[in-house]
């Protein structure tokens, strides 16, 4: 699934990520990488999400989002 069709509350891991390639490393120099747990906080009009990855909170555009593959998390490592 998409990032964009995240649920506010769900809890996701990163499968992939197809951006452009300096978007794609920005958002890995922030700790954006393939199998990394986020959480999704809030949903903003305009397809805005506010994440949480790492302990930081994020708003992300759905230009950014509908190129991000998640799968939900079910605790299990």
């Amino acid at each position: 699934m998409k990032l964009s069709d995240a649920e506010k509350g769900g809890r996701y891991i990163i499968e992939k990520i197809d951006l452009p390639f300096e978007m794609q490393r920005r958002l890995e120099a922030l700790g954006m990488t393939d199998r990394t747990p986020v959480s999704v906080l809030n949903r903003k009009g305009g397809g805005i999400l506010i994440i949480k990855l790492r302990g930081t909170r994020f708003a992300l555009g759905c230009n950014i989002t509908k190129n991000i593959e998640v799968a939900e998390d079910d605790g299990r490592e």
